[in-house]
């Protein structure tokens, strides 16, 4: 078997192998799987955008990755910050003397030894969703068949965290209205109200408490109590 035919199935199973993930999970094979078929990866890790353009690194391969990323994040400078800002693939071969990042290069390499980086933005047609992030404590260890390797796996990675958020998001939508459902018939059966009015009632403590209605509901189930009235 060539080395492109074994590195086309590593991808393959790599994608298949997100499938059964989710949450941390994921985000943690995506890192395993990158130190395995990128060579010269020493390090790898995924770096994710939350809301308020809030970045952290929940998935690392070593300790070492998050202290890099907290650099990057803090100075917003670094070939991570510039994947997910700009959408390129960034490549450094020596971040001792990279011009890009003059306060972050030279202190990451003085401090933790990391002499090259590879990072590649996590996107859909959607929405930005991070950066995967490869590191090397050698200079220029990187080649055009790493940038093509973890391109591949960026992109599986993209699809599996945005079907996985999907997923979550669903689970969570059904599960508050289940709530909100119980809450209604509790209203319904207490004070004798039509579905549309005991929904009602929900919605105007929500609002009037400023508290969110699946929490409103969830209160009523669990204490039969509405926030904000007396027991």
């Amino acid at each position: 078997m060539s080395q492109v035919q074994q590195l086309n199935e590593q991808l393959a199973a790599a994608a298949r192998s997100f499938q059964e993930e989710t949450g941390t999970s994921l985000l943690d094979k995506g890192v395993t799987i990158a130190t395995e078929i990128v060579d010269g990866c020493d390090y790898a890790g995924v770096s994710i955008v939350h809301r308020k353009g809030v970045i952290d690194t929940p998935a690392a391969s070593n300790p070492t990755v998050q202290r890099l990323d907290e650099l990057q994040f803090a100075l917003q400078e670094g070939p991570c910050f510039d994947a997910i800002t700009s959408g390129d693939t960034v490549r450094s071969a020596d971040l001792a003397n990279d011009p890009r990042w003059p306060r972050w290069g030279p202190s990451v390499v003085a401090e933790l030894g990391i002499a090259s980086m590879l990072s590649f933005q996590l996107f859909t047609t959607q929405e930005t969703l991070g950066a995967l992030n490869l590191y090397s404590r050698r200079p220029d260890a990187f080649d055009s068949d790493d940038i093509d390797s973890g391109l591949h796996l960026a992109a599986h990675l993209a699809v599996a965290i945005a079907e996985s958020r999907t997923t979550e998001q669903l689970t969570t939508a059904i599960a508050s209205r289940t709530v909100i459902g119980r809450a209604e018939g509790i209203l319904m059966e207490r004070f004798d109200l039509q579905p549309a009015q005991a929904f009602a009632v929900l919605t105007r403590i929500s609002q009037h408490n400023n508290i969110r209605l699946h929490l409103v509901a969830a209160e009523l189930v669990k204490t039969r109590t509405l926030p904000g009235t007396e027991k």
